[in-house]
Parts: structure tokens; C-alpha cells; sequence
């Protein structure tokens, strides 16, 4: 995770928070952290990386690495899930979806696939919704490269630098008055 964040302050995001979660049943464990672009500073975009190790993984990867002799490279079968994840305030004017979907889909490409839905919240029956989006992107590293030390996110990153540009750009669209 620390190649990870390193890598994206190299992309110019700045990292704000990283906490981690082991459960105890399952020992699987979760890493997040929390960044947002150099010109999000002050709001409304943050972003969200997610990266889970499941043990089983883990252990079957150490297992194959044992076996593996030293000049050779394990078989390129185990992956981790790395996950995106966009939030922005409630808006207070939405946009097509469909538009905003297809957008989006462009500006992630086969490097990182986006998915967009929203969520409409009312507070109260006689007040107008609410509504939310949800931008998730996932990406499965792979350990074979991890432990080759090549994290191959370059481009995912360059990728998600052009979705929270167009968000921020966007903004000023969806919000009476753009969040801080």
C-alpha cells in the first residue's frame, strides 16, 4: 500500500487519511485511503482506495512462491482487488446519466473501467430528493508484478486524474453553490 500511495502523490493527489481493517474470523484484510487531486483541495471531490488481501490468496500465492525455483517467476494466477471509489456531496441539479456514464466510461477506457449510479434520498416526504453518485472503478493487481516490484498503475492513475478533472469541471453544473 505504501508503493501505492506513493505513487499516487507522484499523480499529483494528495493523501489525507489510510486506516487498516483485519477481521478476526477471516484475517482478510482491507486497506483504504483517502485522497482527492491537488485542485480538490478545499472540496467537493474526494477519492477512495480500496485494496483487499484475502488470506486465502495470500497463502496459496507463499505456497507457489516456495515451490517456485529462485530464477523462476510464479504462474501470473493471483490477484488482489483494487477499487476506485468517487464521492461527491448531494447534488442539487442532476445530470443525464447516461451522458455522465458514457463520459466517464471514455475517460477510464479498458484501464480502469468505471461504473456510475445514483441514489435518490429524501429527508422528508415533502422534500425534494436528494441525489447522490456513485462512481466505483476496479482494478485486479496482479502479484506476480507486485513482486517484481512493477505496480503497472500509471496509467490507472493518469485515468483517474482526467475522471476527477471532469468532475471538477463538471461541479459547477450540479450545485447551486460548488461544496468545500
Amino acid at each position: 500500500m505504501a508503493s501505492l500511495k506513493d505513487h499516487a502523490h507522484t499523480h499529483g493527489f494528495h493523501i489525507h487519511d489510510e486506516r487498516q481493517f483485519i477481521e478476526t474470523y477471516s484475517l482478510r484484510q482491507t486497506w483504504e485511503v483517502d485522497l482527492h487531486p491537488a485542485e480538490a483541495c478545499g472540496g467537493p471531490l474526494d477519492l477512495h482506495l480500496t485494496l483487499e488481501a484475502d488470506p486465502r490468496t495470500m497463502l496459496s500465492f507463499e505456497e507457489v512462491l516456495w515451490a517456485t525455483p529462485e530464477d523462476e517467476l510464479p504462474p501470473d494466477e493471483f490477484w488482489l482487488p483494487l477499487m476506485f471509489t468517487w464521492a461527491l456531496p448531494p447534488l442539487d441539479r442532476s445530470p443525464d446519466m447516461l451522458v455522465l456514464a458514457t463520459d466517464l466510461a471514455g475517460l477510464g477506457g479498458t484501464a480502469l473501467p468505471v461504473e456510475v449510479s445514483a441514489i435518490d434520498s429524501l429527508t422528508s416526504v415533502t422534500d425534494a430528493a436528494k441525489r447522490t453518485l456513485m462512481i466505483v472503478a476496479r482494478k485486479e493487481l496482479s502479484l506476480q508484478a507486485l513482486l517484481q516490484g512493477e505496480d503497472d498503475m500509471c496509467e490507472p492513475f493518469d485515468r483517474c486524474t482526467q475522471i476527477c478533472d471532469y468532475l471538477l469541471h463538471h461541479a459547477h453544473d450540479w450545485y447551486e453553490e460548488v461544496p468545500s
